[in-house]
Parts: C-alpha cells; sequence; structure tokens
C-alpha cells in the first residue's frame, strides 16, 4: 500500500512543514503528496521532495481549502492508503479528526517518531512522557510535530496526476486577516527567541527583535507575555501556542512553566537568561545568564552584530 501526505501551503508557497513531513514519512512504503486548492498545478512544480514517487493535484476555488473540501478529497482516495499522514498545523488539526470519523478509525497525533508502519511515539502530560503505541487500524491517520524532522531535500521529476476539482463544502471562507511578520516562520525556524512577562513592557519586549534578527532566527513569547500584549496571539510557544524544535532556543526572562517547556523542549540547544537560578527553564538549560536581562539583551545584540 501507499502512503499519502498532505501538503500544507499558504500564499503561493509550500510551508516548511511538507518537506518534514516527507522525511517523517520515508521508509512507510510508495509516498505520494497531494497538493490541493487555488493554484494548485503551480505548487506541485515546487514539491518533487527525494523520496515521493507521485504527486497529485486537486485544484480549487481557495488559496485556503476549507477542512470540508479536503476531508472529502481525501475520503474518496482513502482506499488506496495505508496511512494518510498530515502536520500538527491548525490544518491538520482541523482536518484530521473529522476525516479519522468519517473513515471510522482512531487517529494518532502529535506523532514525534515512526518506528514502524503501526508503531508511534508521541508525547503526553505536557510533554513529560512519551507514548509508544501500537494501531491495529487498517488505515493509520496520523498528524506529525513536523519540528522534529529535517526538511526532505528536492529530488528527481516525479508524475503528476491531476485529480477532480475540489467539491464545494459546506463551509465558506469569507475572509482572511493576517498579522505581517518580518521573521522566519516560528516552527521551522533554526534559531527561536523567546521572551517572558519579566520584559515588563511592549517597548522592552520589542528589543527581542533586534536579537532575533541579528541572529537570523523568529520570535517566541509566553502565554503570560502574549496576555499582556507584549507580542501577537501567533508568537506563543507551548501547549497552548506552537511547538518548536530549533537547533538554537534562548528563553529571556521566561520562567519556564510546564506549558511553556512542553512546546520547546525539542530544542537541540537551550539558553536561557534569567535572574532567578532555581527557574525550572534554567535548570534543563544547556547553557544559563543569570542576571538582568535589560543589561543583559543589548551586550548580546551588539556582540552578535559586531560578530
Amino acid at each position: 500500500m501507499s502512503v499519502l501526505i498532505l501538503a500544507d501551503h499558504d500564499l503561493g508557497q509550500l510551508s516548511p512543514s511538507t518537506a518534514r513531513l516527507v522525511t517523517a514519512a520515508q521508509g512507510l512504503g510508495d509516498l505520494h503528496l497531494l497538493v490541493a486548492g487555488q493554484g494548485a498545478s503551480a505548487l506541485a512544480a515546487a514539491a518533487h521532495f527525494a523520496g515521493v514517487s507521485k504527486i497529485l493535484v486537486a485544484e480549487g476555488p481557495d488559496a485556503l481549502p476549507t477542512a470540508d473540501s479536503l476531508r472529502a478529497a481525501l475520503v474518496a482516495l482513502a482506499p488506496g492508503y495505508s496511512h494518510i499522514i498530515a502536520a500538527s498545523s491548525s490544518l491538520g488539526r482541523d482536518v484530521i479528526p473529522g476525516l479519522a470519523a468519517r473513515l471510522g478509525v482512531m487517529p494518532v497525533t502529535d506523532v514525534v517518531e515512526i518506528v514502524a508502519p503501526n508503531r508511534f511515539v508521541r508525547p503526553i502530560y505536557a510533554g513529560n512522557a512519551f507514548e509508544h503505541l501500537s494501531s491495529s487500524e487498517p488505515l493509520h491517520i496520523l498528524t506529525v510535530r513536523t519540528s522534529v524532522f529535517t526538511p526532505a531535500p528536492l529530488g528527481a521529476a516525479v508524475p503528476v496526476e491531476t485529480l477532480a476539482p475540489l467539491a464545494p463544502g459546506r463551509v465558506t471562507t469569507l475572509r482572511a486577516e493576517r498579522s505581517a511578520g518580518d521573521f522566519p516562520d516560528l516552527t521551522s525556524a533554526a534559531v527561536v527567541v523567546s521572551g517572558g512577562i519579566a520584559f515588563g513592557s511592549v517597548e522592552k519586549f520589542a528589543a527581542l527583535g533586534d536579537l532575533a534578527t541579528a541572529l537570523g532566527g523568529a520570535v517566541g513569547a509566553t502565554r503570560a507575555a502574549v496576555d499582556a500584549g507584549y507580542a501577537p496571539n501567533d508568537w506563543q510557544v507551548g501547549q497552548t501556542g506552537k511547538i518548536v524544535a530549533p537547533d538554537l532556543y534562548i528563553g529571556i526572562g521566561v520562567s519556564g512553566a510546564l506549558q511553556h517547556l512542553a512546546g520547546m523542549q525539542g530544542a537541540k540547544r537551550i539558553v536561557a537568561i534569567n535572574t532567578d537560578p532555581e527557574a525550572p527553564l534554567v535548570k534543563v538549560a544547556d547553557y544559563a545568564l543569570i542576571g538582568d536581562l535589560v543589561e543583559i539583551v543589548p551586550q548580546l545584540i551588539a556582540a552578535f552584530r559586531k560578530a
């Protein structure tokens, strides 16, 4: 049997998570990639990843196809596949549960390792433990935390099969509102600089942007910082925010509540800057700077700019 991967895309470009999904699914079988929505044919030209043997294209009226229309297309395709895989993104979390319900199978969510075709690893208890599970379902429907996988490289051109256009669903997208950003995508950035409520003001929190720019990274925030209005919602890292696993994670003024740690503990290197040497993030960090962030952050920005 073959494996169907649902490509994630936005603003006319494939999301970085798509290449990481291909890596996650390597070894499961024959990999097919479904690109659906407005401009899918053009997007397919950039989707020839190493390991993918076929690209399926389903055009649709919406740049961001609704979960309802995607589920209908996936239900029709499902009999030919042993696995259907999507990213643990807003799209995957919207599509997959309803798809599993319509197909009468149990989904496996937030997978961080695929051990065998029917054996998966996923975090539980806010990331404090990992569940190793075996599934006896005839069809495995998964969402994957793509941040823990490296992107698959582009490979040779593969066949592209055009499917019937997406059928209109019962839900219509009336408008999409976006917040402008000057930083890389948070969930795929190699460097993430996060700040907490300790910054004390929007103006002081803005210094994180200068540090992130100097490092070529993205800006994250704790829930408390977001609730205080220091950062937008889409910068929130944690159990109720975004899950990140960068090469370098710098937490500044971040105490390290359990919910926040659940969102970033996959980072390869962790640096904590805090006045409290007993803060939870300091205890799990590879490196810690104990001191006042107001003094340390400007020094770091100056040092990295000079370097």
